[in-house]
């Protein structure tokens, strides 16, 4: 065997995690596979001497585009949602798993756009994916010590902006279906009930933002007279609907629910962004 053909097999073999690295670090699916797919452009560009360690080597490659990319998004003042990750109400597929492995649900990934990219690189490094500090000073062109700082400074913005979800699958759906069949009915106060009370609605469309139980509770009564048909789904692991219009995808909505109550709603309307979901692990 050519020793390219044999380090594409490698490659390979490290693709499903590399392509978790780069999706936790920049939120985007597309870039995620761009990052990937320049890994190994420059893998392919390398001698087998000039690795000793294949995925750690590849890992670093990939920890260094994701940051040029987060750095470029920032000269650009870009702030976005991260992509959604799809799945039939009754689990996730193999494939996703992948990528949603380790608890990484909507709202973390929200929190971690707020980061600059270095505590970012360095978070998502260590605390995820257990990197040492050594290996991760170079690539964000810090000392070992900085980049311990950079990761606990990342993980207290994390940790104070994100409490933990309850990850108890019947206790999120249960809240779902009663915001859902509340705002059918036009009850305020079911609502209410069911929402923290510093609750946070996010929308892609002008890029929304209502706070508090009474104003999101509004918000979703008005919603539900459009005679949306809501579809159980999960998203990014979590419980999420999809909703349709007249047979057509009209937007997705993603649900955060910690201590017995929802506190985030986010929800995709943008054509462009629907249009690039993939709902394929829908069918069947």
């Amino acid at each position: 065997m050519d020793e390219r053909k044999w380090l594409g097999e490698r490659f390979e073999e490290q693709r499903p995690r590399l392509q978790a690295v780069a999706y936790r670090m920049l939120g985007s699916l597309s870039e995620a596979e761009d990052a990937v797919q320049e890994a190994w452009l420059r893998l392919s560009g390398a001698t087998y001497e000039e690795v000793d360690d294949l995925g750690a080597w590849l890992t670093t490659v990939v920890a260094r585009i994701s940051l040029n990319m987060l750095r470029s998004r920032k000269i650009r003042g870009e702030t976005r949602l991260p992509d959604l990750i799809i799945d039939r109400a009754d689990g996730t597929s193999p494939e996703h798993g992948v990528l949603l492995a380790d608890g990484i649900g909507l709202a973390l990934l929200v929190v971690l756009e707020t980061l600059a990219p270095a505590e970012r690189v360095a978070f998502v490094l260590h605390d995820i994916f257990g990197v040492p500090f050594e290996e991760i000073a170079p690539i964000v062109e810090r000392t070992p010590a900085a980049a311990r700082q950079l990761a606990s400074r990342a993980r207290r913005r994390l940790q104070a902006r994100n409490p933990p979800p309850d990850a108890d699958m019947q206790v999120q759906r249960s809240l779902v279906d009663a915001f859902v069949a509340a705002a059918q009915d036009g009850d305020f106060r079911r609502l209410v009930a069911i929402l923290d009370p510093e609750v946070l609605l996010r929308a892609d469309v002008a890029s929304i933002e209502v706070r508090g139980a009474e104003q999101v509770a509004s918000q979703a009564q008005t919603f539900s007279r459009l005679g949306l048909l809501r579809r159980p789904v999960l998203v990014n692991g979590a419980a999420g609907l999809v909703c349709m219009l007249e047979g057509k995808l009209f937007s997705v909505m993603a649900f955060t629910v910690s201590g017995g109550k929802i506190t985030e709603i986010d929800i995709v309307r943008d054509p462009k962004r629907l249009s690039q979901l993939d709902l394929t692990a829908l069918d069947g």
